[in-house]
């Protein structure tokens, strides 16, 4: 199959490539998660709802129309963890890990392909950055099972080694599925475990460390506290993943939650801010937060985490890009900046066109979905940038909704993992420069 897939390479773009290869792997789960030996009850899944779920497994979502802990088997459960993986890293990252595995020289095009998969600057020491994504994907995620293990094993014995495992990869990836449903209590997420401290620290920073990118990555481990050494863009990332969660801590802390201890509110208020960033977990009822609280949440959903990491939405770099650009606005400069250096037109070009694609998909598909289930457009408009996000957190709509509800929160989590521009230019890849240009007017803005 990885051959397979490089071949194509020769006729197809890496964007295109990337775009198939995810929906390849969607197709194959859904596939697997039809069969009876994937559920409890060794029943055939209909079609759509295998799709749903392995779409949501893939995109590292979170969002389910079966509970994964009551209705899943042990082998449904383990393929969707793998996808889960897969999704987190990337099909082509897969692929080349395989291909590395084999001792398999990795040529100029498929190099070229893992530079637009994973948002890299340059070609060159691409296979060197696999490895560390590789390692430090594996590393992380088994130091965060083995932190969790004591709590799951003292809960449920011997699969508690599973779950740990499972919560571990699954918060990594910043998909927010859970294994923790049963027959009688569906669909609980962590709220089991909202007074835990170790619980909610470790999920919260296997979310961030997964958010924040792999580059990112890169320049802590190799620059540590020298932060004037850094990339432009990890100190964008990294800043704005510090206000991201702060501000709204704050702001869930004085609005909701005022009946819990003040560590509890403390913690609830710290985990409802990470989890928007694209985890899907929850500890507490989100449907009773506040109407300003739940607004908050899909500004947050939307945004997402960092390029070239396991988080979606329309990234924080986006979000910094935009706000420097109406700044400089504001104080009449020719060129936006960021950290003492000068973005590219192009870069805040691209920046307006992303924002523009997750707010008309996000809305169009909440408009659609509240006029066909008659449901009032506030709560599909929750559920939707949960999907374009791949975020997963619901207001408990999804499971209730119909064939052509769920088909659009599919085409939202499949545009959410691969983005916008992916699409974009895989769509477009084809057609010929012209470098023609009409004559230039002014028209008045603002």
């Amino acid at each position: 199959m990885t051959e397979i897939v490089f071949r194509l390479k020769r006729h197809l773009t890496s964007f295109q490539i990337m775009i198939l290869g995810f929906a390849g792997v969607i197709l194959l789960g859904a596939l697997v998660l039809m069969l009876p030996i994937a559920t409890v009850q060794r029943v055939w899944t209909p079609f759509h709802e295998a799709l749903f779920t392995s779409t949501s497994a893939v995109c590292v979502t979170g969002l389910v129309v079966q509970d994964t802990g009551s209705y899943w088997s042990a082998f449904g459960q383990t393929v969707i963890l793998l996808l889960i993986q897969i999704g987190g890293l990337g099909v082509i990252t897969g692929a080349v890990t395989f291909l590395m595995l084999s001792g398999r020289n990795i040529t100029l095009k498929e190099r070229s392909a893992m530079q637009d998969a994973i948002s890299a600057p340059a070609v060159g020491g691409i296979v060197r950055l696999t490895r560390f994504i590789l390692k430090g994907t594996f590393l992380v995620e088994l130091l965060g099972a083995l932190a969790l293990l004591p709590i799951f094993c003292r809960d449920y014995g011997l699969r508690g080694v599973w779950m740990s495992v499972f919560h571990s990869v699954s918060a990594f990836c910043n998909a927010g599925f859970d294994i923790l449903g049963r027959t009688d209590s569906s669909y609980p997420s962590l709220t089991a475990y909202a007074a835990d401290p170790l619980v909610n620290i470790v999920i919260m920073l296997l979310i961030i460390v997964g958010g924040i990118g792999f580059l990112t990555w890169d320049d802590v481990c190799t620059h540590a506290l020298h932060l004037r050494r850094y990339r432009m863009q990890s100190k964008v990332i990294l800043s704005a993943t510090a206000l991201l969660i702060t501000i709204p801590a704050v702001l869930f802390y004085l609005t909701d939650f005022a009946d819990l201890p003040v560590g509890e509110r403390i913690l609830a208020s710290l985990f409802q801010s990470v989890t928007p960033r694209t985890a899907g977990y929850n500890t507490v009822d989100l449907t009773e937060m506040t109407d300003a609280s739940q607004a908050v949440t899909i500004l947050l959903m939307l945004t997402g985490g960092a390029p070239g990491s396991t988080a979606g939405g329309m990234k924080v770099t986006t979000l910094a890009v935009l706000i420097a650009n109406a700044i400089a606005a504001f104080r009449r400069r020719e060129d936006p900046q960021l950290f003492h250096r000068r973005l590219e037109t192009s870069t805040v070009r691209n920046a307006a066109a992303i924002l523009l694609l997750y707010l008309g998909l996000t809305f169009a598909g909440a408009a659609v979905i509240s006029t066909a289930e008659e449901l009032p457009l506030g709560a599909c408009l929750y559920e939707t940038a949960s999907a374009a996000g791949t975020v997963g957190l619901t207001l408990g709509l999804t499971p209730q909704l119909g064939v052509l509800s769920q088909s659009i929160l599919i085409l939202l989590m499949y545009f959410g993992r691969v983005g916008g521009l992916t699409l974009i230019y895989a769509a477009f890849s084809g057609h010929d420069l012209t470098y023609a240009r009409y004559p230039q007017e002014k028209i008045t803005v603002g």
